[in-house]
């Protein structure tokens, strides 16, 4: 285990920016984001979830694919090339990495996704512990450590410092090239702060939310139940729970005419849209209810069927804290868990 004073961070995020390019949780406009560093960024490590998830730096919002230019009756197409630089994602919570085990299912285990794997290939994952969850947290449900991050390289913040823990070799190879910014430290400050971090888990209001219900083959079981109609009365269809989500990968394909080319790019799309997989005879989820019921039965019951029972929730809180009606997972879980 390796330490640094935090007075001193910037010296060490230049000495990582010398590697590669380096995202962090930054604050701009007000709000904290995962954007590139640079020496006048104002990283916010304090801020325990930001507006949307480190997904964003895997599986951006908005991503171009192609180009296609017409000259006559010739047609030229420029694709995009999958990403072929080293980078790093630096202060990712423990439920956020989680998060990228779940989309890696998604984009590579099955049907490989080039330019999702390309990043994950290129990108070293450095965690940052949680000193002090909120009360929207519920990560232990899903079996998330929030004292032990995972990821590359797992970071600490104990009082003025900051420890630096390299756990994969990926993530060893990349602290041997920073040099001696880093130096050598016992690791008994950071086992006390764990200690606390499980403490005040241990007291969170969400803590006994539980899956016990749920999972795998439970499609018949849910899929009717009358409590979707109620629970989903007040949902607007605004996609607030959709775009926050860590592990939301739906995505559209769209072609923009500039006057001069067709520009062809993906984004995030949300099953809670009423265009959403929209067909030649419109949408086959025609009410707000059923919309409301596709998103959390994926999450508990349908990504669980096809993917060895593994929920595709990580706890983080988001869309309890965000949801402008606050309708979340957690309340659908208790209405149709019975806890």
């Amino acid at each position: 285990m390796q330490k640094i004073k935090l007075e001193n961070i910037n010296e060490l995020l230049q000495s990582m920016a010398q590697i590669g390019k380096v995202y962090a949780p930054i604050e701009k406009a007000g709000q904290v984001n995962y954007y590139e560093w640079n020496k006048d960024a104002k990283l916010r490590l304090d801020v325990l979830n930001t507006v949307k998830s480190a997904k964003d730096v895997f599986f951006p919002q908005t991503e171009d694919l192609a180009s296609f230019k017409t000259e006559g009756k010739e047609i030229s197409i420029q694709a995009e090339k999958p990403l072929d630089e080293d980078f790093a994602v630096f202060g990712v919570r423990a439920c956020d990495v989680k998060s990228f085990d779940i989309l890696d299912k998604v984009f590579i285990e099955e049907n490989t996704d080039e330019f999702y794997k390309a990043r994950r290939e290129h990108g070293v994952v450095i965690s940052h512990a949680c000193n002090e969850p909120e009360e929207t947290c519920f990560c232990t449900t899903f079996g998330i450590d929030a004292s032990a991050p995972k990821g590359d390289i797992e970071t600490y913040t104990v009082g003025d410092t900051l420890y630096w823990l390299p756990v994969t070799d990926k993530g060893k190879e990349y602290s041997a090239k920073l040099g001696n910014i880093l130096e050598e430290a016992d690791e008994s400050q950071v086992n006390k702060q764990k200690e606390t971090i499980k403490a005040i888990m241990d007291k969170l209001p969400l803590k006994d939310v539980t899956t016990q219900a749920f999972g795998a083959g439970k499609t018949m079981e849910y899929f009717d139940r009358p409590e979707w109609k109620e629970l989903s009365e007040a949902c607007i269809g605004c996609g607030t729970c959709t775009y926050v989500c860590p592990t939301c990968q739906c995505y559209d394909i769209r072609d923009y005419d500039t006057g001069k080319s067709i520009e062809r790019f993906r984004c995030w799309d949300s099953c809670m849209y009423s265009d959403f997989t929209m067909m030649a005879h419109g949408n086959p989820r025609k009410t707000q209810t059923e919309r409301f019921r596709q998103r959390f039965m994926h999450k508990l019951v349908y990504f669980p069927d096809n993917n060895n029972g593994e929920f595709s929730c990580v706890g983080c809180g988001r869309c309890v804290a965000k949801c402008p009606i606050s309708m979340n997972i957690v309340k659908v879980m208790k209405a149709l868990g019975g806890k």
